[in-house]
């Protein structure tokens, strides 16, 4: 199998996002998924750990990977597995999702299926807080794959992805902040960490979480930019101003092209400046994975905002 630089474990999503009245269109998502579509767009190798249905969904999926270059060696397809599905709406300028996922294939991943061969000589392995919610075998997956990671000398990337509808917040929080403490790269955003640390200024969150032991911390704002922590440097990176479309992914974007650069040996600051233009571009179309930036597109941004890379 050719080298890897980026392994995602999680759940791939068929998408549907309502564009205008009576009208959808169809993508993928998944968390997961969006952060290994964002890392490929940018040149770097990823792949994909998990579980499809056998069903149109799975198929379109692994159609979408195969063009996007995402390695998908190591996803199996379950016989009687159904693919998970989510629909987009906007409302008022905010975006909504609903979720058919329940006893999809991809929660059926379980601990026995993460083989050692999969996490040797892989830079960076990323996890989702959603992959922990969706059921008790992948929550013990992502455990899992957090001790290969380690034993093999890689780096854990994690994002929280708090999502309160899949499980209560006082099991989510346990969960989360003790998984914080095994991580090497957090990726949270920052509505999702007011939940979880009860903290409100972004100052103060990244002191919590770096107390809790990740060396490397990008904390998304939003239009306000990213704060990031590394080692005993805290640095803001403001967003481009854009017009946004539709949100959706936009921290799945940041997430996989933050890990692209990082694994390109960028700094963390000079790899957030980067992956904060890649999410503002996403934000002007619809669709979590279709409107993520190729490398190409960034770099214009960047030129014409005067930034270097």
């Amino acid at each position: 199998m050719a080298k890897i630089d980026l392994i995602c474990v999680g759940e791939p999503l068929f998408e549907l996002s309502n564009v205008g009245p009576g009208q959808w269109q169809s993508g993928i998502g998944g968390d997961i998924s969006n952060v290994a579509v964002a890392a490929a767009r940018q040149g770097v190798r990823s792949a994909i750990v998990s579980f499809l249905g056998d069903d149109p969904f799975g198929s379109e999926i692994r159609n979408f990977w195969s063009m996007e270059g995402v390695n998908d060696d190591y996803v199996e397809t379950l016989p009687d597995g159904q693919t998970g599905l989510y629909l987009i709406t906007h409302d008022k300028g905010e975006h909504h999702f609903e979720y058919r996922r329940a006893g999809s294939a991809a929660s059926q991943l379980g601990p026995e299926h993460l083989r050692d061969a999969i996490f040797q000589n892989v830079p960076i392995v990323h996890l989702s807080g959603i992959s922990q919610a969706i059921s008790q075998t992948a929550r013990a997956a992502t455990e899992k794959a957090i001790e290969k990671t380690k034993l093999s000398g890689g780096r854990v990337s994690y994002d929280p992805n708090l999502r309160l509808k899949l499980w209560p917040l006082q099991q989510a929080r346990r969960v989360i902040l003790e998984t914080i403490k095994k991580v090497d790269i957090l990726l949270p955003g920052l509505d999702d960490s007011r939940v979880l640390t009860g903290l409100e200024q972004p100052v103060d969150i990244i002191r919590y979480y770096k107390d809790l032991g990740p060396s490397i911390i990008a904390l998304t704002m939003g239009e306000e930019g990213v704060l990031v922590s590394f080692q005993d440097e805290v640095r803001h990176i403001p967003a481009p101003k854009v017009e946004a479309v539709d949100a959706s992914g936009a921290g799945d974007c940041f997430d996989g092209t933050f890990l692209s650069q990082l694994i390109e040996g960028r700094t963390v600051s000079e790899a957030a400046i980067f992956a904060a233009s890649a999410a503002a571009l996403s934000v002007q179309g619809h669709g979590a994975a279709k409107s993520i930036p190729k490398r190409e597109a960034v770099l214009a941004l960047l030129q014409h905002a005067g930034g270097k890379m």
